[in-house]
């Protein structure tokens, strides 16, 4: 069971998907550490989750301040469990749920959510694929960031992944800090 760890909606529980779905929620722990990072920059920020799957992270933003979240999913049955956890918490102002592929182009996303530019912009590609094969997905998603220009200028870019990717900074944009938990990492990018 995920509950959110803090903010206007601390200890209330998050509907989560079925396990058969290939969603890896990410941990209680990993949570907290960021958003132990991110607590300064959360009051008021416009946050993207790409790679939203069961919305814990964007979910947990809004219980802790953020003034929107925008999330991304191609799953449709995952995006469902999304709009609901925003339903029941009263976040329909506040909360936009999209069905895309973060690997396509973004150009859409300030259209279609009324956004121009994050402060925030978390992404949680899936590691491996259904035949365990390792993905790599970072450095494109990055990429597709940039080209599509939804960082704000003094926006962060945080991307969880294997700790055996290497993420690349696009052009303009460079890493900043490493944390490692496990077999998973997390790295802070900002303009360069």
């Amino acid at each position: 069971m995920i509950r959110f760890i803090a903010g206007s909606a601390r200890g209330r529980r998050i509907l989560s998907v079925p396990k058969d779905s290939g969603v890896r929620p990410i941990s209680a722990r990993i949570r907290q550490s960021l958003f132990d990072i991110l607590r300064p920059r959360l009051p008021s920020a416009r946050f993207l989750d790409l790679y939203a799957g069961t919305g814990t992270v964007g979910l947990e933003a809004l219980s802790r301040g953020a003034e929107s979240v925008v999330f991304v999913e191609k799953d449709k049955k995952v995006l469902a469990v999304i709009e609901k956890n925003i339903l029941r918490m009263g976040w329909q102002g506040r909360g936009k749920a999209f069905h895309a592929n973060v690997l396509a182009p973004l150009t859409w996303i300030p259209y279609r959510s009324g956004v121009s530019v994050f402060d925030l912009i978390f992404m949680g590609p899936p590691y491996v694929d259904k035949d365990k094969n390792e993905l790599s997905l970072c450095t494109p998603t990055l990429a597709n960031v940039a080209s599509a220009n939804l960082l704000s200028p003094t926006g962060w870019i945080i991307s969880q992944h294997h700790q055996n990717e290497e993420p690349k900074a696009p052009s303009g944009y460079a890493i900043f800090r490493c944390e490692r938990y496990g077999d998973s990492r997390m790295t802070f990018l900002h303009r360069a």
